[in-house]
């Protein structure tokens, strides 16, 4: 029974997404009752996992790690799917697709994050995995009328089942390896060299990285992420480009611990090589692009390489980074594509970079905060985005790799021209479109004014989340 208290906020959302589906089964109205029983999950998950931050243990026979960083990602996901549920509700009605099973598909990805978050062995991991990438796989197609829609779910699945081989394949083989799928049984049997077959490790690590990677749309595993993020919902693309990159990349946290240890060198050499190729290649393929959703496509592959900088100075600062980051990042991304759902159209309309031409006569509040989640994502002070690249490159010299912090501002620039790009023709381009866009946004208005106050309140006060993420690595 204590093994259930101390894990309440992820037995509870497993539980509850389960429910949802009986929810969604009996609902006699569609959409209103089952929206609202997965935004009280939710937040009553949210509530639950508060009171475990303090406490550091595993649960169920050591298979999962309870408090520390787990309930900060725990934190993480309840509120990516919160805001995701406050924007999609409007979104999915207005593409006449208010259909019960996307509350419960942002459920169960959601459940399935928590479990990655928790797990502390490479099985249970996998599992966390799998149930967010089949959600994804589902929510990428859920608008079934839709050709872009479809194609992107199709991509996504078929790429995603070959991923998740290489992915098994590695798992096997650390186990062969280490004799345990335990990470702390991991961490002691590298640091005592004590290997049944050293010769697997190396394979095995590379193996899972690139499963890990791909999931994460880190290159060069990166070429999916495009074409589904433009073809899938674009509130369903906030969410996967924001929490599910979060998820895929608290994975590799407990990876790096057990099976990295400091003084390998060679495989934090090849993170950094990748971390170094996913900033340069998705910024440079982001300045090229002339719809809004690749291009924040692309610039969601750069700051997945900015994320593996935390993995490569594998030190307290660069995890304090990596948290940091992915909280900054979920809010401004997140706000980002609300927007360009809220701007968007029927058939596509309205996703070329010229459309946004002359939105701050249009429509000055969406085109104000627009500009703001651009700046966050430059990494313009004092913004969240600062913070974040800030902490995520001091880790990196620290540990001896100036050379990828240089690669990574020299990244950072190029982002500036289409992020500041995007501002210079809202505000200073005219446009021959003299519709007024709709300056009701319903409950995506919620989603927009928290994330906007988070983007704000972390720039001015980032020791919020540096401390409290110190306490859990120092």
């Amino acid at each position: 029974m204590n093994d259930f208290i101390l894990a309440a906020p992820l037995v509870a959302m497993s539980f509850l997404s389960v429910i949802c589906i009986v929810v969604d089964a009996l609902s006699p109205k569609p959409g209103k009752i089952p929206f609202m029983f997965a935004g009280f999950s939710l937040l009553g998950a949210l509530l639950l996992t508060i009171p475990t931050f303090w406490y550091h243990g595993t649960a169920f026979q050591n298979m999962i790690t309870v408090g520390g960083y787990s309930a900060f990602f725990d934190v993480l996901f309840l509120i990516g799917g919160l805001l995701t549920l406050f924007a999609g509700r409007p979104y999915i009605a207005r593409e006449h697709f208010d259909h019960d099973e996307f509350y419960s598909l942002i459920m169960f990805s959601v459940a399935g994050m928590m479990v990655i978050g928790h797990s502390n062995n490479l099985l249970i991991s996998f599992i966390g995995i799998e149930i967010m990438s089949v959600s994804f796989y589902v929510l990428s197609g859920y608008l079934r009328k839709s050709i872009r829609s479809i194609e992107s779910a199709l991509k996504y699945f078929l790429l995603g089942s070959f991923a998740t081989g290489f992915l098994v394949f590695g798992i096997a083989l650390l186990y062969g390896a280490t004799g345990t799928l335990e990470f702390p049984a991991m961490h002691a049997a590298v640091v005592a060299d004590k290997l049944n077959f050293p010769n697997l490790l190396t394979v095995g690590i590379a193996l899972v990285l690139i499963g890990l990677s791909f999931k994460a749309a880190a290159f060069p595993f990166h070429q999916w992420a495009p074409d589904v993020y433009e073809g899938a919902p674009t509130v369903v693309t906030a969410f996967m480009s924001t929490a599910g990159k979060a998820a895929s990349l608290s994975a590799l946290i407990p990876v790096i611990a057990a099976v990295v240890p400091q003084t390998n060198w060679k495989v934090g050499m090849v993170l950094a090589v990748i971390s170094a190729a996913t900033m340069l290649v998705g910024n440079i393929s982001a300045v090229v692009q002339s719809n809004i959703k690749r291009m924040l496509a692309y610039s969601s592959v750069a700051h997945a390489g900015y994320l593996m900088m935390g993995f490569v100075a594998n030190n307290p600062n660069g995890m304090t980074g990596v948290l940091f980051y992915s909280a900054a990042y979920l809010f401004m991304q997140i706000g980002a594509f609300v927007i360009v759902s809220l701007i968007e159209k029927e058939n596509d309309g309205n996703l070329q970079l010229a459309d946004y031409a002359g939105l701050s006569k249009r429509n000055p509040v969406l085109a104000a905060l627009m500009a703001l989640f651009m700046f966050s994502l430059a990494g313009i002070p004092p913004m969240a985005g600062f913070f974040g690249k800030y902490y995520l490159f001091i880790a990196a010299v620290e540990a001896g790799y100036t050379w990828l912090t240089i690669v990574a501002v020299i990244s950072s620039m190029i982002s500036v021209y289409f992020y500041i790009g995007l501002v210079v023709t809202m505000y200073f381009k005219d446009s021959t479109d003299t519709t007024e866009q709709d300056s009701k946004p319903g409950l995506a208005g919620v989603t927009l004014a928290i994330s906007c106050a988070f983007v704000i309140i972390l720039g001015l006060f980032p020791q919020l989340i540096e401390k409290l993420a110190h306490s859990f690595f120092m």
